[in-house]
């Protein structure tokens, strides 16, 4: 079972969560790459698809990608400035499987916090007060606790919960 680990990060935070999944794989026929070198899809059984959420949904490059994804096995994971065990988060998550769900087989989903780039921060600062994004200090509060995510044990359970699916995916074909 060839697998690829893929995504799109706009402040490494995405990468970072990439980069441990890969990691926990026990798999030896594995590759990791960002989305934009990650040309050959078809030779892959297995794709596991990462994106930072952009609007609450996946970031446009990681949205072309995963509409081109067809007749995988498909794992999903997700970083955003939220919480992630709230509406919001799963609507992101829900928004990039619905890309796939159609033609590919969705293995598991999973999302985390992660640091907002300082130039969305910025970019928040100078919207309207009655803008849905405009800077509070309810939000400044949970933008310096997202900046602490992914942690060591967001890492860990992504890791884990990716390489777990993936085992049972191969006591499935036994």
């Amino acid at each position: 079972m060839k697998i690829l680990v893929t995504y799109s990060s706009l402040s490494g935070n995405t990468k970072l969560l990439a980069e441990a999944i890969y990691a926990a794989l026990t798999s030896e026929n594995k590759t990791i790459l960002p989305i934009k070198e990650a040309s050959n899809a078809e030779n892959y059984d297995v794709i596991l698809v990462g994106y930072w959420v952009d609007k609450g949904a996946p970031s446009q490059e990681a949205a072309e990608f995963l509409r081109k994804l067809c007749d995988k096995k498909i794992g999903i994971f997700a970083t955003l400035g939220y919480w992630p065990d709230s509406d919001h988060a799963y609507e992101a998550l829900k928004k990039g499987e619905d890309l796939v769900k159609d033609s590919n087989e969705v293995i598991c989903r999973y999302i985390c916090q992660g640091k907002l780039s300082d130039q969305i921060i910025e970019a928040f600062k100078s919207m309207p007060k009655d803008h849905f994004h405009a800077l509070t200090d309810e939000k400044l509060r949970r933008y310096e606790i997202a900046a602490r995510h992914p942690s060591k044990a967001d890492l860990a359970v992504a890791g884990e919960l990716f390489e777990e699916r993936l085992q049972s995916i191969c006591l499935k074909k036994e």
